[in-house]
């Protein structure tokens, strides 16, 4: 006798549906955002030990970069949770800060004090998450489906 079409597996059974199983390069993607939310908390935590052992030309100043700092570092990894989640404001969120990040990387390469090394550092995977995001498998693993 056959299973009936609506029946749900039992919770020790493993699932082998191909839609439940998230794309290689949403993966690839997590993993490039979550690097990148890796640094900013490194940042973050290296601006919190120079507040707490340099004396800053404007207190205000500092605390307020930190606090960006922070909140970023907090934006970047809650797009890695959304991406491991498939939710779809994740696109959004995660395709304006690579075009900020451009735009620093843009700004690091011209100026006084241009430090092309670290516009590459800054270019290469911005442009790398742009093309996962918009890669057919992320679209539609991230679809919302109303």
């Amino acid at each position: 006798m056959s299973e009936p079409l609506n029946s749900k597996p039992n919770p020790g059974e493993q699932v082998s549906d191909q839609s439940s199983r998230r794309p290689i390069l949403l993966i690839a993607l997590s993993v490039v955002i979550a690097a990148e939310a890796a640094l900013a908390t490194g940042v973050t935590v290296w601006l919190v030990v120079e507040l707490l052992t340099a004396t800053p030309d404007s207190f205000a100043s500092a605390v307020v970069i930190l606090l960006l700092a922070a909140g970023l570092a907090c934006a970047l990894w809650a797009m890695v949770v959304g991406l491991l989640r498939t939710q779809s404001w994740v696109r959004g969120a995660a395709l304006t800060w690579q075009l900020l990040q451009i735009a620093v990387a843009i700004g690091c390469f011209q100026g006084v004090f241009a430090v092309p090394s670290l516009g590459w550092a800054l270019l290469a995977p911005a442009v790398v998450a742009i093309l996962l995001l918009l890669s057919p498998p992320v679209v539609a693993a991230t679809r919302r489906l109303s």
